[in-house]
């Protein structure tokens, strides 16, 4: 009986002698190579987009993307931001593919070599949104300075994301014009996306700078009113562009000049004019591609 026991231990101690030498033969083959098989070929199919918060809270993202990976076997990572942050990653080398609505800041990275092929994509507008009962008396007004003005002369709440995004750098620059520097009680920041300081702002029922857009995608969640619209400052102009391959090894070049032509081919921009309609009654956003800057007062 113990002869029988001993063989059949045996036995079991060569098995799993076996299989300890299979999986450290297993473990030795993957060493020097952090990525799993064939991840090297899957990852050159996956290109990073920084962006800003109004192109994915207003839903349009939701669309484009789909339909872009579609059409060309690429896979987008989105990574939503304010324009700044998205800016910076597009600096650093650390994005593909950037869709932001900063003019000036853009150029920047054009004239230091950190962007290339930068394309007019659409616009809508900013528009000043705040509580019913219009603490400031705002409603109406057409100079968006002069209202930033009353508001700080009432000391009325007013709500900045304070996150270096578009719209952050588009209401300092009206601070600016208005020859104010925001600051006390009455001024504060959510340091949060726009659909956010939407929220914040109808909480603690104050005024704040929106994209029309993402306004109009919260407009049934919030108790906030535009206020002021229509001043030529307000527009929003959003543009694409690839982060430059040959200054970061990384960035991938294909995929990113791809997304930037899906951008402004024509199906992307008739999706772009006719997306909100249905739901809002108008368009979120209007498709600029292949226009002169000058048109819209670039």
């Amino acid at each position: 009986m113990m002869k029988k026991l001993t063989k059949t231990g045996l036995i079991l101690l060569l098995g799993m002698m076996m299989l300890l030498v299979a999986c450290s033969n297993e473990a030795t083959s993957q060493e020097g190579n952090n990525e799993p098989a064939g991840q090297e070929e899957s990852d050159d199919q996956y290109l990073i987009l920084a962006t800003t918060t109004s192109t994915q809270d207003s839903g349009l993202l939701d669309v484009l993307v789909p339909m872009f990976e579609e059409q060309t076997g690429y896979m987008v990572k989105t990574i939503a931001v304010g324009t700044g942050k998205a800016l910076d990653m597009g600096n650093k080398g650390e994005a593909d593919v950037l869709l932001v609505h900063a003019p000036s800041a853009e150029m920047e990275l054009v004239e230091n070599g950190s962007a290339i092929n930068r394309q007019l994509v659409m616009h809508n507008d900013f528009v000043i949104v705040g509580p019913k009962e219009d603490p400031a008396g705002i409603k109406g007004m057409t100079k968006v300075d002069e209202a930033f003005k009353k508001v700080a002369n009432a000391a009325a709440l007013f709500m900045s994301r304070g996150d270096d995004s578009g719209t952050n750098k588009k209401e300092l620059a009206i601070w600016k014009k208005a020859g104010i520097t925001p600051e006390g009680k009455w001024y504060q920041e959510s340091g949060q996306g726009m659909g956010q300081t939407l929220r914040i702002a109808s909480d603690k029922q104050g005024y704040t700078l929106t994209d029309r857009a993402t306004y109009l995608v919260h407009k049934d969640e919030i108790e906030l009113e535009i206020m002021v619209e229509g001043d030529p400052s307000l527009l929003n102009i959003y543009h694409v562009m690839q982060v430059n391959p040959e200054k970061f090894e990384k960035v991938k070049a294909e995929p990113a000049e791809a997304f930037v032509s899906f951008m402004v081919a024509e199906e992307a921009q008739q999706v772009i004019k006719e997306f909100g309609v249905d739901k809002f009654g108008q368009p979120l956003f209007f498709p600029d591609a292949g226009k002169d800057e000058k048109e819209l007062g670039l």
